[in-house]
């Protein structure tokens, strides 16, 4: 798998620094964007409504979500973010790697690992009214508080509400007698997404897919409209015009060549779905960027 499949394959974005694998970022639909397609990271993420209503998926499963809510998405999760109808949403990503708080303890052998592995059952989506939840709600706030205003040893506070956050949801909704089943269907698409990203430079249909992971066409185009939230045309074309992107930033190749590398074959077809997808044309785009 070459750079950029490797990077479109998880999430192209590279989130957290390496000294503090910590980041936060404010995200709007749909100025930003109307959807983010499903995908997964190596990070443990929370999402946290600010404004708005929406849709988030995590493991196949939808929620619509509402100011204040939070969802909890951890590494490896197939997730993505939607539009809901014409709602506008305002959502705080907050993205860290599960290394941040792992320690040579039983805290990480026996607590943390197994969760951040997805091995226990607990609440996702978190919302107001849940147990603890203004606990819970508290330490994002103090948090964004720590991060809005970095002083010396902000850091540690970061960790701290991270460890307080994870401990009440160990407190109120976790038994460790309960382990959770493997998602077959979380499993399969995931399967799906990497033979896309192994192959999209090719002229790929959606009876190549079905074939290569056992299924009919028929079968194979309604799975994943179901369970991506999009079409496969669109997902391929998302998919590209990503890997189009990183290589018009990255490098001096013409846009021809990069069209082709992507596996666009027209060139005035690729052409039009930039321009939709980014506003510009790909020459301007590599111009402001």
């Amino acid at each position: 798998m070459n750079t950029f499949e490797y990077e479109n394959y998880h999430e192209r974005k590279s989130h957290v620094k390496e000294n503090f694998p910590y980041n936060t970022y404010l995200c709007s639909i749909p100025l930003d964007f109307t959807q983010i397609n499903t995908h997964w990271n190596e990070e443990v993420e929370l999402v946290i409504i600010k404004k708005g209503t929406g849709m988030v998926m995590v493991d196949l499963q939808s929620y619509t979500v509402h100011a204040g809510d939070i969802v909890l998405i951890l590494p490896g999760q197939l997730h993505a973010i939607y539009q809901l109808d014409d709602n506008v949403m305002e959502y705080e990503n907050i993205l860290f790697k599960p290394q941040l708080l792992y320690g040579n303890d039983i805290c990480t052998s026996d607590y943390l690992r197994p969760l951040f592995n997805d091995k226990f059952i607990h609440p996702i989506h978190f919302t107001s009214g849940m147990k603890d939840y203004e606990q819970l709600y508290g330490c994002i706030e103090q948090i964004d508080n720590l991060c809005s205003m970095p002083a010396f040893g902000y850091e540690l506070g970061i960790k701290s509400y991270l460890f307080k956050f994870f401990l009440l949801i160990f407190y109120d909704y976790v038994d460790s007698a309960s382990k959770k089943p493997r998602n077959k269907q979380a499993v399969k698409l995931k399967e799906i997404l990497y033979y896309i990203s192994s192959h999209y430079t090719e002229e790929l249909t959606p009876g190549d897919v079905a074939e290569a992971v056992g299924f009919s066409t028929s079968h194979f185009m309604k799975f994943f409209k179901q369970n991506s939230g999009c079409t496969f045309t669109e997902y391929l074309n998302a998919y590209r015009l990503s890997v189009v992107e990183s290589m018009l930033i990255a490098g001096d190749k013409s846009i021809l060549e990069i069209s082709e590398e992507a596996g666009f074959t027209n060139l005035s077809y690729f052409n039009r779905l930039f321009k939709k997808k980014y506003g510009v044309s790909p020459r301007e785009y590599r111009k402001r960027n």
